[in-house]
């Protein structure tokens, strides 16, 4: 499979488990974003997790960045760092440069173990497009997707991604806007769903533990 960057996107503002970093609250006995990463680097080459608070405690994980726009500005925020980010490690590290950028949100602990494999077939399949993502059968999943990032499109992605994200911040839209495909995962649906309130963090435990 080609070079891929795994980005876990960690800018949320927790609203809805009282103010808290979701990422960082405990599933199971262990972080939340350590069941993303665990899930994600056996389909990555490398990782990296966007944040906006908490930047140490997420560096224990995997290497973090900081949102380009502060102030909880919304996933695509998180999306255009990442894309920002892997031009200049490129630059700079003289390594193979990466052929795609892998996102998930960190309130999602189970993606799917071939995720990643998937949507490159996505890829494959849609020569053209510079991103597919997951449809888990009811409805987008846009933070589950994959952009191409050819060395000669990734600044046209990363400018077309700042443009969004001044004029709508609205990842599914820009998703329209540069002709996204979506990849079918109705078999699969249940890795996606998200935790957003303690409630549903209580339930993911007891499903894991029965």
């Amino acid at each position: 499979m080609p070079r891929t960057l795994g980005v876990v996107l960690a800018g949320g503002t927790g609203t809805r488990v009282g103010g808290a970093d979701k990422g960082l609250l405990p599933l199971s006995g262990r972080p939340l974003v350590e069941h993303v990463v665990a899930r994600l680097r056996p389909q990555c080459a490398e990782l990296l997790v966007v944040a906006n608070r908490h930047l140490n405690a997420y560096a224990r994980h995997a290497r973090v960045i900081r949102d380009v726009v502060g102030d909880h500005a919304g996933p695509l925020a998180g999306i255009a760092a990442a894309l920002e980010d892997v031009t200049m490690q490129d630059d700079e590290k003289g390594a193979p440069p990466f052929a795609a950028l892998l996102t998930v949100p960190v309130d999602c602990p189970a993606p799917p173990p071939d995720l990643c494999a998937r949507l490159w077939s996505g890829l494959a399949a849609n020569p053209g497009a510079q991103c597919v993502f997951v449809h888990d059968g009811a409805g987008p999943q846009p933070l589950f997707a994959l952009y191409r990032i050819d060395p000669g499109m990734r600044e046209g992605l990363l400018r077309s991604a700042r443009d969004a994200l001044r004029l709508h911040a609205s990842p599914s839209r820009w998703h329209r806007e540069i002709g996204a495909v979506a990849v079918d995962f109705s078999d699969s649906a249940s890795g996606f769903d998200n935790l957003n309130t303690p409630e549903d963090f209580q339930t993911f435990e007891r499903r894991s533990s029965a």
